[in-house]
């Protein structure tokens, strides 16, 4: 059911995002007078699931969900009509417009892409506002407990100031930030360091894959989720959600000090000090030959962690008028963002495009449960994604027409048409490619 349920997700998001950007060609091609013969959702290799022609254009749906387009006359895309090209240029054909008409149909794709995401972003700042934890509130430092983070050089206790001189807003955008970074800066005891991000740190990342979670996370109290059956403290009083406050009336503010603090007590017995619903309690304690206490370690949620003092969330409304800046300010970080992980991806040393993922990887990062939160904020991005990579002055993609037709432009030279099949031919071959290798690693990822 889970896996429906992301599924129908992307397929509905998906879907949407193709026939708005198709539609961005579409719209300009019909102000233009040019002729557009196809309008569909999905390839149509061979047969569709569905057509049906509505004046000269014959609209349908397709049954490979690679993607979608329009077929316009007079132009060389990916259906390859190469016997049109051998007539002579009709006035309604693509070929037969000006260069600026012929860039703005281009364009319009791409266009239609940002500003969606751009809109999507306005409108779930209005709706649902922001509520985060902000890095400024992380007072005590991070809370180091994965390899990779030790890799990083950092310690538990570390307050993360900046990376690559930029102040971090939110807690949660460390991760990405030290993915898209090269060096970050760190209050260590009162002292100010500077550390470079190591070469291989995406590479370690992508290798420890996504079950391992997150690296990075900000210091919780000691809260129990449950006492072992096999625990020499089964019967001792402790009960799920107790916190633990102090050893031996020596006091404790996170789990991290506590596992120090009762390491020390190894086979001997304690007094602990512990928080239930607010209530002090005093509660004796066995110490294992390993220095637990044989409990399962829980986390707080937000709440109770802003209720007792931990951290203060922020959280922020929006009007329309405010949502707006808002709104593209997000959409602006988003394309950034994403635009350095390209860099990181085509720099092999950084070993990031192992984490190149296809169909499998875009899916996933739907949730197991509608959210319509969620869906639009992946829309969103996915919407500024594919408005990036089409921009690519790849032939096969509209960045490669957009290419052709500003040398034109420029020169006053335009590329002959069997030219524009050739390059046609090898943008396809390489996009191709770029296909197989992405979805090659979520099959591999699967298995491994």
């Amino acid at each position: 059911m889970e896996i429906l349920i992301k599924a129908s997700q992307f397929i509905l998001s998906l879907s949407l995002l193709i026939v708005l950007h198709e539609l961005g060609h579409f719209i300009p091609a019909k102000l233009f007078k040019t002729k557009v013969e196809k309008f569909y959702l999905f390839f149509d290799y061979k047969f569709s699931l569905f057509k049906k022609k509505i004046g000269e254009t014959v609209y349908g749906i397709g049954w490979i969900p690679l993607g979608g387009y329009v077929k316009i006359a007079g132009m060389i895309d990916e259906s390859m009509d190469t016997e049109q090209m051998k007539e002579e240029p009709k006035p309604w054909e693509f070929r037969s417009k000006p260069a600026w008409q012929r860039l703005i149909i281009m364009l319009g794709g791409v266009f239609v892409n940002f500003v969606l995401g751009i809109l999507i972003y306005i409108c779930l700042m209005w709706a649902y506002g922001e509520r985060f934890l902000p890095n400024d509130n992380v007072k005590d430092g991070v809370w180091v407990q994965d390899q990779l983070a030790v890799d990083l050089g950092l310690e538990t206790g570390d307050k993360i100031l900046t990376i690559d001189g930029e102040k971090i807003r939110m807690f949660r955008e460390l991760p990405i930030s030290f993915i898209n970074g090269n060096e970050y800066t760190i209050e260590r005891n009162g002292e100010v360091i500077t550390k470079k991000i190591p070469t291989d740190f995406i590479s370690k990342l992508v290798d420890r894959g996504k079950e391992a979670g997150s690296f990075l996370y900000p210091r919780f109290p000691f809260a129990i989720s449950a006492v072992s059956k096999d625990s020499p403290n089964v019967n001792s009083g402790l009960q799920k959600k107790d916190i633990i406050t102090a050893v031996n009336d020596t006091p404790i503010k996170y789990y991290d000090e506590a596992e120090q603090k009762l390491a020390l007590f190894k086979n001997q017995n304690v007094t602990l000090t512990v928080n239930r619903n607010d209530e002090v309690l005093k509660i004796p304690a066995t110490i294992t030959n390993e220095g637990k206490l044989g409990v399962v370690f829980g986390t707080l949620g937000s709440k109770d962690l802003e209720k007792l003092g931990y951290y203060q969330l922020a959280e922020k409304s929006y009007t329309l008028r405010q949502a707006i800046p808002a709104g593209t300010k997000k959409a602006w970080n988003t394309l950034t963002n994403y635009v350095k992980q390209i860099k990181k991806i085509i720099n092999p040393s950084t070993g990031a495009y192992k984490g190149l993922g296809g169909f499998i990887s875009i899916g996933s990062i739907f949730p197991s449960e509608w959210s319509a939160e969620s869906f639009w904020n992946i829309t969103a991005f996915l919407s500024i994604m594919l408005g990036f990579m089409n921009l690519l002055p790849i032939p096969a993609l509209d960045g490669g027409h957009v290419m052709f037709t500003l040398w034109e432009m420029i020169t006053g030279k335009k590329p002959s048409d069997k030219f524009l099949e050739y390059a046609q031919v090898v943008g396809f071959v390489l996009l191709l490619t770029l296909l197989l290798f992405a979805n090659g690693n979520d099959i591999f990822r699967l298995f491994k």
